[in-house]
């Protein structure tokens, strides 16, 4: 399927999703949310992917929302239509979320507002160390969205999250490894390749073990301990009957890489 303003690429079971409108730094208008969110729900139920990697043309990762197409929403009062976008945002963090298959941001650039919150939405984060990141809804009086409400206050203090917020302050890729919102910083001319080696690496991975770990890791949020112990012992079971599972114990004791199909 083609979109006017993202592109889609599946090259050997890795599926890139690129926001492309540079010349507007990747900022979301028209129909970017859907069409991103109905990639992404492409990607989660289609069994010959297994990695999903979101990220940017040109400089930028994605500027957040397009503030002079919600200006102009805002002048006609056009509160129906802005409600629509919000909901297909809601829509691409689900699809994200509810994947099993692991799905990485390679940002680019700068992650600001929406775009900062789709980053956090995704299981791993690698960064150029020219990528900036910004909390800045309030600098245009608006709520924060995309999720980051949910994620931000899960990784940082909640004086940290407020600050951000509040304030809407840029900070480094560095920065933002440090306070433990992004898993790797690489020079810019690295980015690329770095990232396919990480989705390769995930790609060679069991996936029946990799999907249970990412459910297992967000469930944990609101989880009590024994409700935790139930679901390890269900996906142990799960990885226990699997092939992987076969192929990975032989594979050790044979010292020898394994040969994961997913299965």
């Amino acid at each position: 399927m083609s979109y006017e303003q993202i592109d889609v690429t599946d090259d050997n079971g890795i599926s890139t999703i690129t926001l492309n409108r540079p010349e507007k730094l990747n900022a979301l208008a028209g129909h970017m949310r859907r069409d991103l969110a109905e990639a992404l729900e492409a990607a989660g139920s289609d069994r010959t992917v297994h990695v999903v990697v979101i990220t940017g043309v040109g400089r930028a990762f994605c500027s957040g929302g397009d503030v002079a197409a919600m200006a102009d929403l805002i002048e006609r009062q056009d509160a129906d239509e802005f409600s629509r976008l919000l909901g297909s945002a809601r829509r691409v963090v689900t699809a994200i979320r509810h994947m099993t298959k692991p799905v990485i941001a390679s940002i680019n650039g700068p992650a600001i507002g929406a775009g900062f919150n789709l980053a956090l939405a995704c299981d791993l984060r690698i960064a150029s160390s020219n990528a900036t990141f910004s909390q800045s809804f309030a600098k245009v009086g608006l709520h924060p969205d995309w999720g980051g409400t949910y994620f931000l206050p899960r990784l940082v203090t909640p004086n940290k999250a407020c600050e951000m917020f509040f304030l809407g302050d840029s900070i480094t890729a560095e920065e933002a490894q440090r306070l433990g919102l992004i898993n790797f910083v690489v020079a810019p001319s690295e980015l690329e390749t770095e990232t396919r080696k990480l989705a390769e690496r995930l790609r060679e991975a069991p996936a029946i073990a990799i999907g249970a770990a990412k459910q297992a890791v967000y469930m944990s949020h609101s989880a009590e301990l024994e409700e935790m112990l139930r679901y390890e012992t269900e996906a142990q079971m799960r990885c226990f009957d699997s092939d992987d599972g076969a192929e990975g114990v032989r594979a050790f004791l044979e010292k020898r890489p394994p040969k994961f199909t997913g299965r």
